[in-house]
């Protein structure tokens, strides 16, 4: 990114989950606020944090700031026209006695001086006693502690930095922190002192938050690393409307002086309660990125706010917005959101669907046709295939096969069989081949274009041939299946579907008529949905059997191990086994738990898509993979089971050939046997320990003979709904 993120870990954002992924959305600096930190945790926070991030931290000091105390609850309010007794020895804070920070801030005080006290409180010194001072409430409010309170129209005399700030440097000199930020830099002197304290080293950045820091501007700027606006200390000594003309200004300077400068408070106030920031907030921050500011700092939206990584994400969107409009054209408006999901496998997803979907004529593209004259499909040569290889063409047609345009050359598919990967070197494990006979391409040529159609020679699609080539069954068979025995349907169907393979691209003209197209959502609208939800980090799960219990425990286990927003569960509705269960019940049963509350509120989006059984172990596994990748998921279940069959694959080979591809953009959670204990009445996963679990083909033969199964394997409620179904003979197996 061009702009940086800079965010503030506090009480909502210490812990894994949320430094994760803020690093994920490509936080470049944590910031640790000494002023909401007490000193005797300084170190055990920095080790907590350095542990499980490589985003530097930054200790941000307390500097030369008044704040309140201790208050009881936390806050009090206080009335206009009321008295507000401030003590020189510590008491027990309240609406009538509280003290300052730093304690000798009260002695400091005379007569007349006024006050603004957190955000709503102005009050004026109205005497000065032995033991306290009397401050006579102008303008009534609630005050909270250890809240910024500002003597306004005089200085009061205060060292750069506070005891406390200069042992938390010596702390974070000896962890190694090189970041450090100075609050309240009044003159070019603060600067070189915490300089000497952090070490010549240190990258010091300064606070421009009071008038003494616009003041010595320049020499500030010139004895410091970069600047930094804080709107929000600065505009109780600065009229607020002046603030968007000061931060331009300052910026203005910070950019002449060659400083990088970042701005802070109130970027995103609203996101410390609600889901979403307002208009007035998303334009704030895309006209400070105008203004010229290297970046943004996030405080209470990521220290204290209710949704720290929502608001760091809608701050990634509005840099990608902001990046996109340097050299503005008016094609950049669209009505999709600003995404920021996994990218699709190479880089963009791909569509090759006519725009003349269901038209009698098809459009020839120059991509695939070179020119730009319409040519009837009833003209073009037919190749009759099978429903599998239709469904093919749709999947490329929509990007669930990105980076696939079409079928395979046999120098690509040589190298996804030997490599694992593309001609281009992209990670790719599943042949993509259209294979027919040779009788059935007796009057088809490379060059030619064709149609393609079912068996009642209806046409889906035209492709351009490139390449019609024989192969060698044996070594095909072996390399993609691992065996050539034809007791596996991979190899029966690969020796029975002819010894020709024919490669080129397509254009999908129709779709193929589905009973279940309801369910089917491509990655285009997946990916439209889940930036619609917020979410960049989503759970795939490639769903082709009932939800049992062991696979609702992977799909929350993995939601939570992954730190995600949420969960895409896809129905497989291409062809299965004979006894497997269709695809409506299946979305039904999810359904059905959805609404009772199995799963946590808004965090599950149920689809579909044309997958079928290739029965290849890791190489259908890692294909999957990819294949949600394209929808927008960046992490993939995988259980023990996942692309075996009849035991010519296990798991071991799976995460081999994962660990060889390396870093394909998509993480898999693997799970393996996972099983249930009757006598603590949970569920755990074990690679060698017998467990109790029933396989899908077991609880689909048991439902099938009427069977009750116990509710540890599959919900009650999920068992009732089918029985009904199959008892009142409506469609339930394949």
């Amino acid at each position: 990114m061009s702009k940086e993120i800079w965010c503030t870990l506090g009480p909502s954002s210490l812990n894994d989950r949320v430094i994760g992924r803020l690093e994920e959305l490509g936080a470049s600096l944590f910031r640790l606020n000494l002023s909401h930190t007490k000193l005797e945790k300084v170190a055990e926070i920095l080790e907590y944090i350095q542990t499980r991030t490589k985003v530097p931290v930054c200790l941000d000091t307390e500097g030369a700031q008044v704040r309140t105390s201790d208050l009881a609850g936390g806050k009090v309010v206080v009335r206009e026209n009321s008295t507000i007794r401030v003590h020189y020895k510590r008491v027990p804070g309240d609406a009538n006695d509280l003290n300052l920070h730093p304690d000798y801030i009260a002695k400091q005080l005379i007569v007349g001086d006024l006050l603004k006290i957190d955000a709503e409180v102005l009050a004026q010194v109205v005497a000065v006693e032995s033991d306290w001072v009397v401050l006579w409430v102008l303008n009534g409010g609630e005050i909270g502690q250890n809240k910024a309170v500002t003597l306004l129209e005089r200085d009061v005399e205060m060292p750069a930095m506070t005891e406390k700030d200069k042992q938390a440097l010596a702390i974070g000199k000896k962890m190694g922190v090189r970041f450090v930020a100075l609050s309240f830099a009044n003159r070019a002197a603060d600067v070189d002192e915490i300089r000497a304290l952090a070490g010549v080293e240190a990258m010091v950045t300064s606070k421009i938050e009071c008038l003494s820091g616009l003041r010595h501007l320049p020499e500030i700027a010139a004895r410091s690393d970069a600047l930094l606006i804080d709107r929000g200390d600065l505009s109780r000594q600065v009229n607020i409307e002046r603030i968007p003309a000061l931060q331009k200004d300052i910026i203005r300077h910070a950019k002449l002086v060659g400083r990088k400068i970042y701005v802070a408070t109130n970027l995103l106030e609203s996101m410390v309660t609600s889901p979403n920031p307002t208009r007035a907030e998303v334009n704030d921050v895309f006209n400070t990125m105008m203004d010229g500011a290297d970046g943004l700092v996030l405080a209470a939206e990521t220290a204290i706010g209710a949704f720290p990584v929502a608001a760091a994400m809608m701050v990634k969107k509005v840099i990608r917005e902001y990046e996109k409009n340097q050299g503005w054209q008016p094609t950049h408006y669209s009505s999709a959101p600003i995404s920021t999901l996994v990218e699709p496998h190479g880089g963009f997803l791909v569509s090759r669907e006519s725009r003349e979907m269901n038209s009698p004529a098809l459009p020839r593209p120059s991509f695939l046709f070179g020119t730009k004259e319409s040519r009837s499909l009833q003209n073009l040569r037919t190749l009759q295939v099978q429903d599998t290889d239709l469904m093919d063409c749709v999947q490329i047609a929509n990007g669930v096969y990105s980076p696939l345009t079409g079928f395979m050359s046999a120098k690509e598919l040589a190298s996804v069989l030997d490599h694992h990967r593309l001609l281009n070197g992209q990670v790719w494990t599943m042949p993509m081949v259209l294979q027919a006979h040779e009788s059935a391409l007796t009057n088809i040529a490379a060059g030619d274009r064709i149609a393609l159609t079912d068996a009642n020679d209806k046409i889906y699609a035209a492709m351009n041939v490139s390449e019609i080539y024989a192969f060698d069954f044996e070594e095909v068979a072996r390399k993609w299946f691992g065996t050539t025995a034809r007791k596996h349907p991979g190899v029966a169907k690969l020796a029975e579907n002819g010894s020709r393979f024919v490669a080129g691209e397509i254009m999908l003209v129709e779709k193929m008529a589905s009973p279940y197209a309801q369910y089917e959502l491509s990655p285009s609208q997946t990916r439209v949905i889940f930036a619609q939800k917020g979410w960049s980090r989503v759970v795939g799960f490639h769903a082709g059997h009932l939800p049992n219990r062991l696979h609702e425990y992977a799909q929350l286990r993995a939601l939570e191990a992954a730190h995600a927003d949420g969960l895409y569960i896809s129905l497989v509705m291409g062809p299965q086994q004979a006894g497997d269960f269709l695809p409506p019940p299946i979305f039904n049963s999810y359904q059905l738990l959805l609404h009772n509350d199995v799963y946590p509120s808004g965090k599950v989006v149920l689809g579909g898509s044309l997958f079928y059984p290739r029965y290849c172990g890791p190489r259908e596994t890692v294909f999957h993979a990819l294949c949600y990748k394209n929808m927008g998921c960046s992490h993939f279940v995988i259980e023990c089971d996942h692309g075996h069959f009849d035991g010519f694959y296990d798991q071991a080979q799976t995460r081999e050939l994962f660990k060889s591809l390396g870093d394909i953009g998509i993480t898999p959670v693997f799970f393996d046997a996972i099983g249930y204990n009757p006598e603590t009445q949970k569920y755990f996963e074990s690679k060698s320990a017998k467990t109790m679990a029933m396989s899908d083909k077991a609880i689909q033969a048991a439902l099938a003979k009427n069977e009750t199964l116990p509710n540890w394997i599959l919900r009650d409620i999920v068992q009732e709904m089918l029985m009904r179904e199959i008892s009142e003979n409506r469609p339930v197996f394949y």
